[in-house]
């Protein structure tokens, strides 16, 4: 495995990120029970994300859904991976380590970062911690991506959802006067 190291034109940290998919139920603002999740790029190869968890996102009575916590991660850790590499990829593992409860109110702090790439797998981790910054760890996660060509989600995904992508896309890109992700084989 070697080092990863973010794409030259990685955003700057400090950097917001937006919203990759206005429908997207990890970071979008279009699905009302959706996780909302925000993320700032920081120092070196690392994201930080942000997750409220509301009422609709309980599993036990006022405590988050183990499943949702898991959404949460993916989300987090794809945004790094994405962000920073500037390649598509997919979820090929995630691994979840939940560690104490996250009440329904409770914010989680997650900070994910680049572990190393392998070929066309991209490692990732994070810690999710409990209504601060350094509070304490909750969930813990570790993920591989795999690195796919746009043609991944053409065949797979529903044609009308990608039209709203691309044009999501393009009117982003020209508001920040920026050329399409660069794929290299």
């Amino acid at each position: 495995m070697e080092p990863a190291v973010p794409h030259p034109k990685a955003p700057e940290p400090g950097t917001e990120l937006g919203v990759h998919f206005a429908e997207c139920f990890g970071c979008g603002d279009e699905a009302d029970a959706g996780l909302h999740l925000r993320s700032t790029v920081g120092e070196g190869q690392v994201v930080h994300s942000r997750f409220t968890v509301t009422a609709a996102h309980q599993g036990a009575p006022g405590l988050a859904h183990g499943g949702l916590l898991a959404c949460a991660f993916d989300e987090a850790l794809g945004s790094t991976v994405g962000n920073l590499m500037r390649r598509p990829a997919v979820t090929g593992k995630l691994e979840t380590d939940f560690r104490r409860p996250v009440p329904v109110g409770s914010t989680l702090f997650i900070e994910a970062r680049l572990d190393g790439i392998a070929g066309r797998k991209i490692y990732v981790s994070a810690n999710g911690r409990l209504d601060a910054e350094d509070g304490p760890i909750a969930v813990s996660a570790r993920a591989l991506f795999v690195v796919v060509g746009f043609e991944h989600f053409n065949t797979h995904g529903d044609p009308q959802a990608l039209e709203k992508l691309a044009a999501q896309h393009e009117k982003n890109q020209r508001a920040r006067g920026e050329r399409d992700w660069e794929i290299n084989p």
